[in-house]
């Protein structure tokens, strides 16, 4: 349906007229629509801060949230945002370039947080927890400032996996990022729209729409990221398997309660013969017999 009139969004601006890209664009388009409305993300005239890195997958996240409310498919203000973290040598014209020239409604905002983080943590320790903390933190004051209901990202299904396996290999707990919270101070929700999106197609898009990628040096000069490891060990999966990314996350959304370890999620101890809860039939399957 999206795809059958050439009045779009400046954002695709310059869009290929391929095939391939139509094709990619439409499915973009039918996850993302899926993943706000399956989560409950909107909320009628309400205002979203979408986080704005400069990385392909904040690009994808801007442009189909923009193509969803050009459509009329998404009741919603949007505000975009970047965080200028002060990292040596980051471009800081080319968003705001970027974003005015595409008609983007959008906010700036620089606070030196590197220098903390280099000040704070020792060398040859990673740097990702201390700046993801700081960077949060400015991103939910400037959402109340600018009057939004929630704070928009764009971690995509890849991130999500990832973050299960660091959890369960490194934190001895089943958890991963959730496409929907409430903040802490309960005042704000943190939305994911690109939950069902896999990483390489927010980098085929982005790539085909030329977008100007920012690279996060502050990370991405570090080796040996726990983040790293967990990518690798996926990407050896899915040559040897294609497609087993897509059943793991499907996993995520299939949680048996009854079928786990866990005493909080499940009334073990109450459990009694002739409970429907946990029927022979049931265990067989979750054994895959």
């Amino acid at each position: 349906m999206l795809d059958e009139t050439d009045d779009i969004h400046p954002l695709f601006r310059g869009a290929p007229k391929t095939t391939e890209f139509k094709k990619l664009r439409k499915r973009l388009v039918q996850q993302v629509r899926e993943a706000v409305e399956q989560y409950g993300m909107i909320e009628r005239d309400a205002r979203w801060l979408v986080c704005l890195s400069g990385g392909k997958d904040s690009y994808t996240l801007l442009a189909i949230l923009h193509e969803l409310k050009w459509r009329g498919l998404l009741p919603v203000d949007i505000l975009a945002c970047n965080l200028d973290q002060g990292q040596p040598g980051f471009p800081a014209t080319v968003l705001p370039a970027f974003l005015e020239d595409r008609g983007v409604a959008h906010r700036i905002e620089y606070q030196d947080t590197y220098s903390v983080v280099m000040d704070k943590i020792p060398q040859g320790r990673t740097f990702c927890a201390l700046c993801s903390r700081l960077r949060r933190g400015h991103l939910y004051r400037i959402a109340r400032e600018e009057g939004c209901s929630a704070v928009v990202l764009g971690h995509h299904r890849d991130d999500i996996l990832e973050t299960f396996f660091m959890n369960l290999f490194h934190g001895g707990r089943l958890a991963t990022m959730p496409p929907k919270l409430v903040n802490e101070e309960g005042d704000l929700f943190v939305y994911r729209p690109l939950a069902h999106v896999a990483e390489a197609d927010c980098d085929r898009f982005a790539r085909a729409m030329a977008y100007p990628i920012i690279p996060c040096d502050l990370c991405g000069s570090q080796d040996g990221l726990q983040r790293q490891q967990v990518k690798q060990i996926l990407d050896g999966w899915e040559r040897n398997a294609p497609g087993r990314r897509q059943v793991m996350f499907r996993a995520l959304m299939n949680a048996r309660p009854s079928h786990l370890l866990d005493p909080k999620l499940f009334d073990f101890a109450g459990l009694e013969r002739g409970s429907v809860e946990i029927s022979e039939k049931a265990a067989k399957e979750a054994d895959g017999h």
